[in-house]
Order: structure tokens, then C-alpha cells, then sequence
């Protein structure tokens, strides 16, 4: 399955999708990975996540979730969520709805995620 097929039904999950990865190619070797459930960016191990919450839930508020691991806690106002699994571990959750949320900010914390990856 490419990112293509996983957002067939979803032209704002794709576009999201493609602004990710374009704020990334500066990086070098990032890979892409697709399941039934996400579309993983990785290097020596994951570090970005978009996942369409409509297939999990009933009235989502996003078209898309961006899930960014990060080696601290970002304070941002931004996100809908933030979970700490592991000692040196915290996933963002940011929901979105319009591939210009893909702005600067989020790009500078999609690079950070790639460099600890």
C-alpha cells in the first residue's frame, strides 16, 4: 500500500501527507512506511505518524492526526494531546483540517523527532 492508496478517499490527509514529507527531504533518508492504520515516517526508528481518526471513531474533529515523538514535553497550545510512554519519550498529537497547519513550527518539530530518530 503506498500513502497514495491510505489517503484515497482523503485529498486533505494526502496533502498533509505530502507537506510533511517535503519539510523532511532536507533531512537526507527518511523512510515511509504504510499499514492498514498509518502512514509511519522513520530513520533508525519512527518518529512521525498520520493516522485518520475517522476510521477509529465516530464523529472525529480532524481530518487528520499528526503524532510526533519528541524527547521532552512541548508546551504548546497547539496540541490536542500529549502522552508520556516511556521515560524519555512524549507523543504529540496535533489534529488537522488544512494542509497549511503543516506550517514552520511543526515542520521545526517534525526535524527534531528526525534527529532523534
Amino acid at each position: 500500500m503506498t500513502p497514495e492508496d491510505f489517503f484515497a478517499d482523503h485529498p486533505i490527509g494526502l496533502a498533509v501527507f505530502q507537506r510533511v514529507k517535503a519539510g523532511l527531504l532536507e533531512l537526507g533518508h527518511v523512510d515511509v512506511r504504510v499499514t492498514k492504520s498509518q502512514v509511519a515516517f522513520r530513520r533508525d526508528r519512527g518518529f512521525a505518524y498520520l493516522w485518520l481518526p475517522g476510521r477509529h471513531l465516530k464523529n472525529p474533529k480532524a481530518e487528520v492526526v499528526l503524532s510526533i515523538a519528541l524527547g521532552r514535553e512541548d508546551a504548546s497550545s497547539r496540541w490536542k494531546e500529549i502522552v508520556h510512554p516511556a521515560t524519555k519519550h512524549w507523543m504529540h498529537h496535533l489534529e488537522i483540517n488544512d494542509p497549511d497547519e503543516i506550517d514552520a513550527e511543526v515542520v521545526s518539530w517534525l526535524r527534531e523527532a528526525a534527529e532523534r530518530a
